[in-house]
């Protein structure tokens, strides 16, 4: 599917809300120059990754995880 955008005096385009919708587009974008043209791409927000690790706490703490990993580091300091 082809959209038309108006691009105004300032350089500024909208970009259609299905597009956004689409392809999670919510604050910032990413614009890399290519051979065949531009291409557009969302940035993701540190809030998209976040819980991205928690498969790997195992339901603990920020603070239990960097203890436990302070205990392991000590214990290998003793050996």
């Amino acid at each position: 599917m082809v959209e038309v955008v108006s691009v105004t005096k300032k350089g500024q385009a909208t970009i259609p809300k299905r597009l956004r919708d689409k392809y999670g587009i919510k604050g910032k974008i990413f614009f890399e120059e290519t051979k065949k043209g531009i291409v557009i791409k969302p940035i993701p927000s540190p809030d998209d990754d976040f819980g991205s690790l928690k498969s790997a706490a195992k339901g603990k703490t920020a603070k239990q995880l960097v203890d436990d990993a302070r205990k392991e580091e000590f214990a290998k300091d003793e050996e």
